[in-house]
């Protein structure tokens, strides 16, 4: 009324108009100070609405507002009178709290064919997809509040009768979460996890054959080297095979798994040999040069034992030995001289080796690339060591045809060969992590919805389908193909069906028989390159030199034979370092082998005179002996040295094992001077064994002067002694003589000679003074007489004398030694003998003679 009043154009009093002003004020306050907190928040609200800010992405709206897992689904194929369970998790990932929550089922729709069970796999928001129909009423599970990031298990248990499935065939199953929160204030879908219900309830009147491999495959573990002792103790870069074969390991679980299934084993024999070889005792390698022993033999022992039972009565396929990866044999080995040999080394081995652990005749006709993937080249090559079949995977040997179904795997290539196409959404349908409950429950029930699906494109017709899996699938992912495999044994479409005999069922007329041109890029980027493959073939060239020159080669070539065959194991394929470490180990350990036989080191060596013997020595550090080996020793200067009739000369060597021997050459001197000598080892057929030795013959040769100097000081002292030699005959001669004129015989005429002594003119009568004169003559010329006489004697006994044994008394020198005796039996002015010719003789045997 007062407001009326003012617009009728009454005017308030001063104080009246003050008093509503203030009002006014006081009113207004509250207001502004309410909008200018508003306004923050709106913008703050307006940002974190904002696409691609954090609080957007932290905020999930509509059907991701609640994340559901599916632990669990059983049974996998329900029939008529089975109730359905599934069990699982949700998640409330926004910030706000869900109320009224609850669980439901959806099933449907029936799905059309393999694409679309395909599409279905895909995470679709709610509705984008056909749905189906929602399980109402009782069961439904009430959960009620979902606080933001609790989670909350549920389980739903419906009849499968009341899930109201029409005809055969694969049928969407959807699980649904709904509710409503704050932000969301009606009740919707605020997250759905998708998965497949097959649906089968009777035994199919033809149904479909399925072959599942098995493959029990593994990466190297053994090197080449072996412990230095007759066993020859295995020698692993870890253990880590131990903790594969040991309980709960992934090579345990695919035995234990596979036990209980009807597949057909693919196995690599050197796993098989590998873990042979532990159960005989194997040593690790440690730091630097040493090496631990194993302790797993009693795992090892247990894990074969397990997997003999396991496959007995089943089909076993063995692959060659270690695995050769065929497409890089194919795009850069077979280009390498001698590299498809080890192909067929690989192949014939593989037989053996599984024959004789398992005892069971395995089958070694079938040819595994990686991924089965083909081209001509290794379809030319895998078949090349004697596999009739290779098996491929429909992802690289495409249909190119019109068929309305998925045709039988064997396909006729040519040349009497078979490719054996795999599936590929089957073969790959477990690769990823495997270790959650709810990835392994959707994998299990698509594989399942795939395989119906395969059933239901043309139910009349049988076919052979062949399932490939990963080539090492971890302990997870064999635990999911078990349950799988289990799952689709048990249903109503499927029945199993061996490798072999899936390779001789007929061929579809209409599937496709051309192999593909062209390889795979992803794959053909980790071929093994060439320089890989010439690295193999210098390993096996210098393996062949070698157990040429041994006593036992087997000792060598079984375990540098088999390392050469992991070389090229496909398990290396995206580990290329890997790869090329162990083959440069397998290279210098050889190396370190071969040069166990070696020379041993030389210094310069000194030679004087014209000939003498060089010895060179040759080591063998290697427990077993070695033979067929030659010695040469060559002279770089002929002219100056001469090694036996030529240049050089060569003689055999054989050494045992742990010792050494010393070769003996004869060596002719011509001239003075150092000459380098070479000594080298050669094999029986010429070719150069390790390195060579060289080392200086420094000759002294001596010369003709010298030679003079020498000869002239031996014949002084030959001369010398004899001069020795026959004063001592003369002395004993002449002492003869005197002892036979003491004993009483005298000159028949009486005029013995005198010597002027006191006993000369004893018994002779004085004469006259001139009877004295030719009385001196007559004595003269009787010393004379005397005297020849004895020279004639001497000179007859030294004829008489018979050879002597001392080859110097029978030549010149003996006979100058006679004359020599004869002329000194008398020398002028020796005295004369007092005794009378006759007893003048050398003294005999044991008579004294004094000297």
């Amino acid at each position: 009324m007062a407001e009326a009043a003012d617009f009728q154009g009454t005017s308030a009093s001063p104080g009246r108009r003050w008093l509503r002003r203030a009002g006014a004020l006081a009113a207004a306050v509250p207001l502004l100070a309410g909008l200018l907190q508003l306004a923050p928040a709106a913008s703050a609200q307006d940002h974190a609405s904002a696409p691609g800010s954090p609080a957007a992405k932290a905020e999930p709206t509509g059907s991701r507002t609640v994340d559901v897992t599916v632990n669990s689904l059983t049974p996998n194929a329900p029939t008529d009178d089975d109730t359905l369970t599934v069990t699982g998790t949700v998640t409330n990932k926004s910030r706000h709290t869900v109320t009224d929550a609850f669980m439901a089922l959806r099933t449907g729709p029936l799905l059309g064919g393999r694409a679309a069970v395909d599409t279905a796999a895909e995470d679709h928001a709610f509705g984008t997809i056909s749905e189906g129909v929602e399980i109402p009423g009782k069961y439904q599970e009430k959960i009620g509040t979902l606080r933001a990031g609790v989670p909350h298990t549920f389980s739903i248990r419906v009849p499968v009768k009341d899930l109201d499935l029409g005809p055969d065939g694969v049928y969407q199953l959807g699980v649904t979460v709904s509710g409503q929160s704050s932000v969301q204030p009606w009740v919707q879908p605020l997250g759905i996890q998708r998965t497949f219900l097959p649906w089968q309830p009777d035994a199919a009147g033809t149904k479909t054959k399925t072959t599942y491999l098995w493959p029990l495959i593994s990466s190297t573990h053994i090197t080449a080297e072996t412990g230095s002792n007759e066993e020859q103790t295995p020698v692993f870069h870890d253990d880590s095979l131990a903790r594969e074969i040991a309980p709960g390991g992934r090579l345990q679980q695919l035995v234990a798994l596979g036990a209980d299934l009807d597949v057909t084993w693919v196995i690599d024999p050197d796993l098989l040999a590998s873990v042979d070889a532990m159960t005989r005792g194997y040593d690790i390698e440690g730091p630097g040069d040493t090496t631990v022993h194993g302790t797993n033999q009693g795992v090892a022992k247990d894990w074969l034992n397990d997997l003999e039972s396991a496959v007995t009565g089943a089909k076993v396929v063995a692959l060659p030995f270690a695995d050769p990866d065929l497409a890089s044999l194919a795009h850069t080995g077979k280009a390498v001289s001698g590299s498809l040999s080890h192909l067929q080394d690989a192949t014939d081995v593989a037989s053996s080796t599984v024959g004789t652990i398992l005892h069971v005749k395995p089958d070694t006709d079938f040819a595994w690339p990686v991924d089965g993937a083909l081209d001509s080249s290794v379809v030319d090559v895998a078949t090349s060591a004697g596999a009739d079949a290779v098996i491929a995977r429909s992802d690289t040997f495409e249909e190119r045809g019109n068929l309305p179904y998925t045709p039988t795997a064997a396909r006729p290539v040519g040349g009497g060969t078979t490719a054996v196409v795999a599936d590929s959404r089957l073969s790959t349908a477990f690769q990823g992590d495997m270790t959650r409950a709810d990835t392994t429950t959707l994998a299990v029930q698509k594989f399942l919805a795939q395989s119906l699906m395969i059933q239901e494109q043309a139910p009349d017709k049988q076919r052979s389908i062949v399932v490939a899996p990963q080539r090492m699938p971890t302990a997870g992912q064999a635990q999911a193909m078990a349950a799988a495999v289990h799952a689709l044994q048990d249903s109503g479409w499927s029945q199993p069906e061996d490798l072999a005999a899936a390779a001789d069922a007929d061929p579809d007329p209409g599937a496709t028989t051309q192999v593909p041109r062209s390889y795979p890029a992803r794959l053909r980027g980790h071929d093994i390159p060439s320089d890989d493959f010439v690295t193999i073939q210098n390993t096996q060239r210098k393996l062949t030199e070698f157990k040429d020159v041994l006593t036992d080669p087997s000792r060598v070539v079984t375990p540098f034979g088999r390392a050469m065959d992991r070389e090229m194991s496909t398990s290396w394929r995206g580990k290329e370092d890997d790869a090329r470490s162990f083959r440069g180990g397998v290279a210098s350990y050889l190396d370190r082998l071969t040069q166990s036989v070696h020379l041993i080191r030389k210094s310069e060596t000194k030679l004087s005179g014209r000939s003498a013997t060089i010895p060179v020595t040759v080591q063998n550090n290697l427990l077993q002996g070695v033979d067929h080996l030659m010695l040469r020793l060559t002279s770089s200067k002929p002219a100056r040295l001469k090694i036996g009739d030529h240049p050089y000369t060569e003689q055999p060597v054989q050494v045992s094992g742990g010792h050494s021997q010393s070769v003996k050459f004869t060596t002719t001197a011509n001239a003075n001077g150092p000459v380098p000598v070479v000594a080298q080892l050669y094999t029986e057929d010429g070719r150069p064994y390790g390195g060579a030795v060289t080392f200086n013959v420094n000759v002294t040769e001596v010369t003709p002067a010298v030679m003079l100097v020498i000869a002239g000081g031996l014949l002084l002292l030959v001369l010398a002694g004899f001069r020795m030699y026959t004063q001592r005959k003369r002395a004993a001669a002449r002492q003869a003589a005197e002892d036979g004129g003491g004993s009483g015989g005298g000159p028949a005429t009486g005029d013995a000679p005198s010597d002027g002594g006191p006993d000369a003119d004893e018994g002779r009568e004085p004469d006259d003074g001139a009877g004295g004169t030719s009385d001196g003559a007559d004595t003269a010329r009787d010393r004379a007489h005397d005297e020849t006489a004895a020279r004639d004697r001497a000179h007859d006994e030294a004829e008489e004398t018979p050879p002597s044994s001392n080859p110097d008394e029978n030549g010149p020198v003996g006979a100058f030694r006679a004359r020599s005796r004869a002329d000194d039996s008398q020398q002028p002015g020796d005295q004369g003998a007092d005794t009378a010719p006759e007893t003048a003789d050398v003294s005999g045997p044991g008579e004294r003679v004094d000297r």
